[in-house]
């Protein structure tokens, strides 16, 4: 087959055409083809891929990428080719989430890999040092060996200069100033935290008005800095089509992001309805 290709061009056109029409962007990973197939036939403008999906589809929460049980990067590309890739038409861009500090991988070799086999998209969240508490010991020790959200900047800035579109994320104001400041990313999302519900979803007790209200909180002083900025909502409370309408009504962003919302937690309640059913079944009763 033919892997249809894309450019930023046209990637950022479309997406502020979707803009001036008040039409939000729709952003949503997915760990296999057939996830990847669907949302694209749904509607997403990009299918997101990075470890935690991959690890998502397996079974794991998305959390588990943090833990050293594979090559993020290599797992990403590798299911990107082959199980994403051929499983869309084009309509919707992939835009690979990678680990920019990996210590043995030279990050223009990374984007060069990707953007040879058809992504023109890149973040950096594959996974990110944002993803741990500032106050840990854990932070402390990982930042004094090298693992830096200066890696993930340079790497974002890195990815326009090939002339690739940049996702940045971060997880609270200050690193998301400094990821906007210092990168100049073409999107910017806020990741209010790990998505609840399902099986493996984390319930900080937090409320979808609090999520918007801290995710506009961000997105105010972002404004500032880069107003062109293409900014986009995810995580917390924000768990499904209602709570997604809610981040639209209440905050000033361009679209939304779904990770476990439209794959993890679906996947889960249709499955297992479905095979409870199957699993229900009887044979007649002859006796009758």
């Amino acid at each position: 087959m033919i892997v249809p290709r894309t450019s930023r061009k046209e990637i950022l056109a479309k997406l502020r055409k979707k803009i001036e029409k008040k039409i939000p962007v729709f952003i949503a990973s997915a760990g296999s083809g057939l996830v990847a197939s669907l949302l694209e036939k749904a509607g997403a403008d990009c299918v997101n891929t990075f470890s935690g999906a991959r690890l998502r589809a397996n079974g794991m929460g998305t959390m588990s990428m943090m833990w050293p049980i594979l090559d993020s990067n290599k797992q990403t590309i590798d299911y990107t080719r082959e199980d994403i890739m051929p499983a869309i038409t084009g309509d919707a861009f992939i835009c690979a989430c990678i680990n920019a500090n990996d210590p043995l991988k030279d990050m223009r070799v990374v984007l060069d890999d990707l953007k040879r086999i058809g992504v023109f998209s890149v973040s950096n969240i594959g996974p990110s040092i944002s993803y741990v508490d500032k106050d840990s010991e854990i932070y402390r020790v990982l930042t004094k060996s090298g693992i830096t959200l200066d890696h993930e900047i340079e790497m974002l800035a890195l990815a326009k200069e090939m002339d690739m579109v940049s996702v940045g994320l971060a997880f609270d104001e200050e690193d998301s100033i400094k990821m906007v400041e210092e990168s100049q990313p073409d999107i910017f999302c806020f990741h209010a935290g790990t998505t609840k519900g399902g099986l493996k979803g984390y319930d900080s007790g937090e409320t979808i008005e609090e999520t918007a209200a801290r995710t506009e909180e961000v997105y105010q002083e972002l404004r500032k800095i880069k107003p062109d900025v293409i900014l986009i909502a995810h995580g917390a409370a924000l768990e499904n089509p209602v709570d997604g309408q809610y981040i639209l009504d209440h905050t000033s962003c361009d679209g939304i992001w779904t990770g476990s919302s439209t794959e993890r937690i679906p996947i889960e309640k249709a499955v297992l309805s479905t095979a409870k059913e199957f699993a229900g079944l009887r044979f007649p009763d002859t006796k009758k």
